[in-house]
């Protein structure tokens, strides 16, 4: 997969809502959005990052989860100018779609992590860990969040950190890759 290529068509948070997001589904991002906090010590540790990063999110502004995860993203991304966040619309795709299907489903959000020259580092999505803990307890069967109602503001801070853990993760991997370190002479 061309990583750059589809980096370089992709959009920005608030311009892949205004060309996707229907009136409804964009009153639900918005709402999201303004509940998400970074603690100061989140904040502190996106300020620390030193790699650039590239983050690709395969979305679908109409789904539940985007709804309840991007706004997250967003929210990192906002908070560091090391990480640079773009989105592609999952119907439109259908390359990067398959590409990124989880257990052989469509499945999004998902994120493609990239380095500063595109090489790609990880992969992540659709839900985090605390968020299939809560489902497997309250479920146990077939569901689909709407979006309409967001999650409680202790699962909410419990799956911003777990996405901050993955963001975390890869700046490590960036930052302690002797490719990298060689070409940045640290």
């Amino acid at each position: 997969m061309d990583w750059d290529k589809k980096f370089a068509a992709a959009l920005g948070y608030n311009e892949f809502l205004a060309r996707h997001a229907q009136p409804a589904h964009l009153e639900r991002w918005r709402a999201m959005f303004d509940r998400i906090r970074l603690t100061a010590q989140q904040q502190e540790l996106l300020a620390s990052f030193v790699r650039e990063m590239d983050v690709l999110c395969l979305a679908g502004a109409w789904c539940g989860d985007c709804i309840n995860q991007c706004p997250i993203f967003e929210h990192v991304a906002q908070a560091t100018a090391k990480i640079h966040l773009r989105f592609l619309d999952r119907d439109e795709h259908p390359v990067v779609r398959d590409e990124l299907s989880i257990n052989a489903g469509h499945r999004v959000p998902v994120l493609v992590f990239l380095s500063e020259d595109s090489c790609e580092v990880a992969r992540y999505g659709e839900r985090t860990l605390p968020q299939y803990r809560q489902l497997a307890r309250d479920l146990l069967g077939p569901a689909c969040p709407t979006g309409i109602v967001g999650p409680a503001q202790d699962l909410l801070a419990s799956i911003t950190q777990a996405w901050l853990d993955e963001f975390e993760r890869v700046q490590l991997i960036l930052r302690l890759s002797p490719r990298l370190r060689q070409r940045h002479g640290d």
